[in-house]
């Protein structure tokens, strides 16, 4: 345990909460990934690297939330198997989507990690953590809206007057 001011029961409490909101992100990762190989279409290019942009986002979180399991004295998840096991963000199938499908599965697989992470920031304010709230606040929370909003940006509603 590091000298940071924060009891085992805080600590511990913090680590189980950072490990969901990690698989549940290392998950919408991966969906990334897997949606940047397959997105297809007359907007390709421009998803193509949108994707691989918000993936290399998300695995910068990955990051700096299993340094702060670590910091807290935890152990963060980090095996595929473990991560499947755990994570909230239901399976894809395995072939390829269509570009609206790709992008609902995101915006879903989104909202789930925000759910999360904003229980867990009410859970670290109310315990005094101030260092996972920040993480949780400044880095996951705001990274995962503005992907939100890129990506539904690309939703295309369909109008009853065309």
């Amino acid at each position: 345990k590091l000298p940071i001011a924060l009891s085992e029961k805080v600590c511990q409490a913090s680590v189980e909460r950072l490990n969901q909101v990690l698989v549940d992100t290392m998950t919408i990762r991966d969906l990334y990934k897997k949606h940047h190989w397959q997105v297809s279409g007359r907007t390709f290019y421009q998803l193509h690297l949108l994707i691989d942009k918000h993936f290399t986002e998300q695995a910068e979180l990955v990051d700096q939330m299993a340094e702060r399991i670590q910091m807290l004295g935890g152990l963060s998840y980090a095996m595929a198997a473990d991560v499947a096991e755990n994570t909230n963000i239901p399976r894809p199938p395995k072939g390829r989507a269509e570009v609206p499908v790709q992008i609902s599965r995101l915006l879903i697989a989104h909202e789930s990690i925000l759910q999360g992470a904003r229980a867990s920031v009410r859970k670290a304010t109310e315990m005094g953590d101030d260092g996972t709230n920040d993480l949780l606040v400044s880095d996951v929370i705001r990274t995962n809206e503005t992907q939100v909003w890129f990506l539904a940006e690309h939703v295309v509603p369909m109008s009853s007057t065309r």
